[in-house]
């Protein structure tokens, strides 16, 4: 019983799904989304305010003007993808607290949020059933 529980903290502890970030952009400022594809996907799509930085170009010289003191929402296309994990683990081990964003950007259109972007969307914003 003692390692489910521990499986289950640790995964909350490095994950996070759409409404999570959501209610973390709502309710405080020390979530950053960043978005760990290459530079046409962002301009093509992302969540609002997200920074772009992709995974395969973390370093200390590209990640030296961020906040070490914020927590990175680091996300990628979706679960095909696996861009936010490679990041994620950069980011890591570079300093920064991140967690990853389950689904990617596809599941945050799932959940109803905008986009934006040259393909940017409005979104339904519909509560979350979870």
């Amino acid at each position: 019983m003692n390692k489910q529980i521990k499986f289950y903290e640790n995964k909350l502890a490095y994950e996070m799904d759409p409404s999570d970030l959501y209610d973390g952009f709502e309710n405080s400022t020390d979530y950053i989304a960043l978005d760990a594809r290459q530079a046409f996907g962002f301009d093509k799509e992302h969540i609002p305010t997200a920074i772009n930085i992709p995974h395969r170009e973390m370093n200390e010289e590209t990640t030296k003007h961020l906040d070490k003191s914020k927590t990175y929402a680091i996300y990628c296309d979706g679960i095909g993808c696996n861009a936010s994990t490679k990041g994620a683990l950069k980011m890591a081990k570079l300093g920064f607290k991140v967690k990853e964003l389950m689904g990617g950007i596809e599941w945050w259109k799932f959940d109803g949020y905008a986009t934006e972007g040259t393909n940017s969307t409005e979104g339904s914003m519909f509560e979350c059933a979870c």
